[in-house]
C-alpha cells in the first residue's frame, strides 16, 4: 500500500511536499487543517512525516479526497550516529505493517519517559513545569521537545519558544535528555521490511560529510535535497551526492506551524512529481 489516496494521474507540473507534520507529532495543524492548507497553497501531493506516528494518515487521506490532495505514507524516525541524533524519513511503506506499528508504539512510550525525565530536570532547576501540561500539548501525538517548550511558554515560565531550547532542553543544555538509541542500519531495515524507502532528513543542518557516508553505507535509499535549511548551493551539493551513489532524492518544507513560525516554508519548498515517480520506480523494479 504505497499510497493512501486517489489513483488518477497528476500532471507533471504537480507540486509535491514530502515533509510535513500534524498534531499526531509536533505539528500545530490537524490532518484536515494541513490538507486544506496544502490545497490553498496549490500543492497537489503531500507526505505526512510525523515523528514515530502514522496515526494521521487515514484521516488525512479522507480529507485529501475532499480537497483533491494526494496523501503519501510518510514517517520521521530518530536514529543515533555516535553521540548525535539524526533523523530518517520513510516513504511509501505499508502503514499497517505489524512490526512497524509495534516499533512505533514502543518508541512513543520511550518518548514519554524522556519527556518525564526532562520535566524532572526542569523542576530541579526551579522551573515548576508539570508533566500534565506537556501531555495536554501533545494530545494524541508523539511527545517531543516542542511540547515541553510550548507548555513552558504558555505557562509563562519563559519568554519565548526559542529560549526553552537555548537555555534548557537544547542539545547539551541542563535539562536535555537523549532519545532511545536506534542505529541507522536498524531503521533502514525496519522501513525496508515494511515495503518503504529511507532518506537522510535535512543533512545540511548538522550532518557532516563523513556522517553522510556512514548513513549511506547503512543502507539508506536517498537524501532530502530540498529543505528550508538548504540554500541553492547546498541543494546542488546533495543532488551531486545522490547522483554519485545512485540514490534517490526527496524534499519538502518540514512544515510544523504554530510557534515554530515556519508558515513561510509551506508552498515555498516543493519538489516535482518526477521525484515521487522515481521513488515508486525504485520500489517496483
Amino acid at each position: 500500500m504505497e499510497e493512501l489516496l486517489r489513483k488518477d494521474e497528476l500532471t507533471s507540473s504537480a507540486r509535491v511536499d514530502l515533509h510535513t507534520h500534524t498534531t499526531y507529532s509536533d505539528g500545530a495543524n490537524t490532518p484536515q487543517q494541513l490538507v486544506q492548507k496544502a490545497s490553498e497553497k496549490g500543492i497537489q501531493v503531500i507526505a505526512i512525516a510525523d515523528h514515530d506516528n502514522v496515526g494521521a494518515l487515514v484521516e488525512a487521506a479522507e480529507w485529501g479526497k475532499h480537497y483533491d490532495v494526494e496523501i503519501l505514507a510518510g514517517l520521521e524516525l530518530s536514529v543515533s550516529l555516535g553521540e548525535k541524533d539524526v533523523h530518517i524519513l520513510a516513504y511509501l511503506f505499508d502503514p499497517t505493517n505489524e512490526r512497524l506499528l509495534d516499533y512505533l508504539k514502543f518508541f512513543r512510550l520511550e518518548r514519554r519517559k524522556r519527556a518525564e525525565r526532562m520535566v524532572d530536570k526542569l523542576n530541579s532547576l526551579g522551573i515548576p513545569l508539570k508533566m500534565d501540561s506537556v501531555l495536554e500539548k501533545a494530545g494524541v501525538g508523539s511527545i517531543g521537545r516542542p511540547h515541553v517548550a510550548n507548555a513552558m511558554v504558555d505557562e509563562g515560565l519563559v519568554a519565548s519558544y526559542q529560549e526553552v531550547f537555548e537555555k534548557y532542553i537544547g542539545n547539551g543544555m541542563p535539562a536535555y535528555e537523549k532519545k532511545y538509541q536506534v542505529t541507522p542500519t536498524d531503521a533502514a531495515k525496519l522501513i525496508s521490511q515494511a515495503g518503504g524507502l529511507s532518506f537522510i532528513a535535512h543533512p545540511g543542518k548538522h550532518t557532516t560529510e563523513p556522517e553522510i557516508d556512514q548513513l549511506i553505507n547503512s543502507g539508506i535509499d536517498g537524501i532530502e535535497v530540498v529543505h528550508p535549511s538548504h540554500n541553492p548551493a547546498r541543494q546542488e551539493y546533495f543532488r551531486s551526492v545522490v547522483n554519485q551513489y545512485f540514490l534517490l532524492e526527496c524534499g519538502g518544507s518540514d512544515y510544523h506551524g504554530g510557534k515554530k513560525n515556519d508558515d513561510y516554508a509551506f508552498g515555498a519548498f516543493t519538489v516535482p512529481l518526477r521525484v515521487v515517480e522515481a521513488m515508486k520506480s525504485r520500489l517496483f523494479l
